[in-house]
């Protein structure tokens, strides 16, 4: 059992390990803008606008995430490169829709129950005799 000086320790840390994480990210815009130089690529106010959106959107919906899919993009954004709030909030979403799709797909539609209903009013089994 937890003593009282533990629990307090540890319940700011759970607290803490569940929100949307805070990081630096005006590095990632200068980076972003410096590789798309040569092409007339977006620039620095757009980028950091994108970030902060991004950023509170994250805090927003947070909660709505899978542990697991937040554990797993977190480990894609500290694999190299300066972190993206934008890269963090497509890489949720993206594995949240995938979760969706595959609850969807592994639920009978309403009207194949239906239909199956309907066949066994309609045409009862006949049994041998």
């Amino acid at each position: 059992m937890l003593t009282a000086v533990q629990l307090a320790f540890i319940a700011p840390l759970i607290l803490v390990a569940d929100r949307a994480p805070q990081f630096e990210y005006q590095a990632t815009c200068r980076g972003a803008i410096e590789a798309t130089k040569a092409t007339g690529g977006r620039n620095e106010n757009a980028c950091l606008q994108d970030e902060r959106a991004a950023q509170a959107t994250l805090r927003q919906e947070w909660q709505q995430f899978n542990s697991d899919q937040k554990k797993h993009c977190l480990r894609l954004q500290s694999a190299g490169g300066s972190p993206s709030y934008v890269e963090l909030l497509t890489c949720v979403e993206l594995g949240k829709a995938v979760k969706d799709l595959k609850a969807k797909r592994s639920a009978p539609e309403v009207s194949e129950l239906s239909t199956e209903k309907t066949r066994q009013t309609l045409v009862p089994e006949v049994t041998p005799r």
